[in-house]
């Protein structure tokens, strides 16, 4: 009897033992958590995007006349003060001239000297008739002052003297025009751009209009240009602003003379500047991803010592940062710990290896960080990204 009893004994001491075993592995779990404490440092909102430098006043050199531009000696980056001389701009040789050009030329020539003998003839022919007018008038007035010849006679001698002198004035006015027209066709002639003519040597002189470097020649070779034409860019490298492109919703916050820093811009240290003008036009930006986006320019001046970004020239990337607000002593907390509840920011505050729900006030938020002005204390660790199995009371373990 006491065997049996020993031995049922035995069996039920195994099955608490089994039963023990399978409790204990069923029992609920601890989860494991990521877990930050909230602590008081520096906080700063800013936006950040790419921009490039650019100079502030860029001159644009341009040529006054059409012709033929020579050679220019400049190099990009050449030292250039103002008044001196950037290049020359000679006349546009003439057209030459194909062989039927050439003979309907010379016959205008020709024609024209024609036309020059034929006005100087006329010219003497009226000539002639002057002088005898003139003499017919002298002869006559003695003999009407002795009554002789009568008036009539008189007046219709000086009339005819009149009329000789103009007719003679109209053709030697002929010869003149004649004369010119000679001229002309010899010039159209002479000048027809071909090896060996004679050309006009005047020249036009371009010539810098502020003191500065070449940015940029838009036509080094000699060639022919036009009136109004590009030919070079020159600007001081020495004032330099920076160009930013943000999205719409980020321009609206920023205003003139916010605190922007310029980093990674090539030196070890980031420069400081200020906002000058944000844009009031809009422009549309297809992104990498190929979506439309509408941006603005921000527009922004360097105010760190010039001995730092003297390296800098135009058209180089930079790195803006711009403060949109900034604190020193600012509890705050990873942003991924926060989650809404019934209408109202929370967090999972670890106490006593348990996740207890807290209703916390947030301020600033700048992506990774929050501001939490109600709900917590310096030092109390919080879960980053609690997912849908932590509850309030449920056990946690820091991971």
């Amino acid at each position: 009897m006491n065997m049996h009893w020993k031995r049922r004994l035995s069996w039920l001491v195994v099955l608490v033992i089994i039963m023990a075993a399978l409790g204990y592995s069923f029992r609920p779990q601890p989860r494991l958590v990521d877990t930050a404490a909230a602590m008081r440092s520096p906080m700063q909102l800013t936006v950040e995007q790419e921009g490039k430098t650019r100079v502030v006043d860029r001159y644009i050199v341009s040529a006054p006349v059409a012709g033929t531009a020579c050679r220019v000696d400049l190099d990009v980056g050449d030292q250039v003060v103002r008044g001196q001389s950037l290049l020359k701009i000679k006349p546009l040789q003439s057209q030459a001239l194909d062989p039927r050009s050439r003979a309907e030329a010379e016959a205008r020539v020709a024609a024209a000297k024609a036309g020059l003998g034929a006005a100087e003839q006329t010219a003497q022919s009226a000539r002639a008739e002057a002088t005898f007018a003139a003499k017919e008038l002298a002869r006559l007035k003695p003999l009407a002052t002795k009554g002789h010849v009568g008036e009539n006679a008189l007046d219709a001698a000086a009339t005819n003297a009149r009329r000789s002198k103009a007719d003679l004035q109209s053709a030697e006015f002929a010869v003149d025009v004649a004369r010119h027209e000679l001229t002309a066709a010899q010039t159209a002639l002479k000048y027809t751009g071909a090896a060996g003519e004679s050309v006009s040597t005047d020249r036009v002189e371009v010539v810098a209009p502020v003191s500065g470097r070449v940015l940029k020649i838009q036509q080094e070779c000699e060639g022919v240009v036009s009136a109004g034409q590009a030919l070079l860019e020159i600007g001081d490298i020495r004032s330099l602003e920076i160009e930013t492109d943000v999205l719409s919703a980020d321009a609206v916050r920023i205003q003139p003379g916010m605190t922007v820093r310029y980093e990674r811009w090539g030196g070890e240290e980031a420069l400081e500047g200020l906002v000058r003008r944000v844009e009031p036009v809009g422009f549309t930006k297809v992104s990498a991803l190929g979506v439309e986006e509408q941006r603005v320019l921000i527009i922004s001046d360097i105010t760190s010592d010039a001995a730092q970004w003297q390296t800098l020239g135009d058209g180089y990337r930079v790195e803006s940062r711009f403060i949109l607000w900034e604190g020193q002593d600012i509890l705050q907390i990873p942003a991924s710990a926060l989650f809404r509840f019934d209408g109202r920011w929370a967090v999972f505050v670890m106490e006593e290896s348990k996740a207890r729900r807290r209703i916390v006030s947030i301020g600033q938020r700048n992506g990774l960080l929050a501001q939490i002005l109600e709900g917590l204390n310096e030092g109390e660790e919080v879960i980053t990204h609690p997912d849908d199995t932590i509850e309030d009371g449920v056990a946690v373990k820091r991971r």
